[in-house]
């Protein structure tokens, strides 16, 4: 049973380990290839853009959005246009179930069978797909982890002009002021005075 503890122990630490190393934000950034993570913009016309933001497992859909608007912001002042206006945007959630696990001492002297085997349907158990925590392999030699992986996604298509902003469109923004208000939410720079 102490052989049984330490490689509780062990296992335990190194979920830890791996769930810290994959606990940060996905940061403002020009996302790379065609799965990466970050900010793409496409140019539909003179003066309109697509605009995307992905984000990894640990980026809240308020900070995909804000990052979002703030990169419409980006575009419109570095295109040399003073407001955009948001024609059409969406927030998609993604979400997955990830289970890991590790084999574990069974009568204290060898491995249950080893691998990583699907936890949730034995002989005589048969537990969700949603189960959490460990030791759902039901005495089996396998304890497992299951935890829900949420990805946001967000695509605007914006149109820039030049010009004061109509105060009449709840989908006009003025792009310096969005940069202004946004840029320490987003990059962590404190607001411009």
């Amino acid at each position: 049973t102490g052989d049984i503890s330490v490689l509780k122990i062990i296992s335990t630490l190194g979920l830890a380990f791996i769930l810290t190393a994959c606990a940060t934000s996905t940061p403002y950034q020009q996302a790379t290839g065609d799965r990466g993570f970050g900010f793409s913009d496409q140019r539909i016309e003179q003066n309109r853009f697509r605009i995307t933001f992905r984000g990894n497992s640990s980026t809240p859909r308020e900070t995909v959005e804000n990052s979002i608007l703030y990169r419409a912001a980006e575009l419109t002042v570095q295109e040399g246009f003073d407001y955009f206006v948001i024609i059409e945007n969406d927030t998609e959630a993604r979400t997955t179930f990830s289970t890991t696990g590790s084999p574990a001492f069974v009568g204290g002297s060898r491995f249950g069978r080893g691998g990583f085997r699907r936890p949730f349907f034995r002989r005589g158990y048969a537990f969700p797909y949603y189960a959490y925590g460990f030791g759902w392999g039901g005495g089996s030699g396998f304890n497992s982890y299951t935890r829900e992986i949420t990805r946001y996604s967000a695509v605007a298509f914006v149109a820039m002009f030049e010009g004061e902003k109509p105060l009449d469109d709840v989908n006009a923004f003025d792009g310096r002021e969005v940069i202004s208000n946004l840029q320490d939410i987003v990059l962590g720079l404190p607001a411009e005075q």
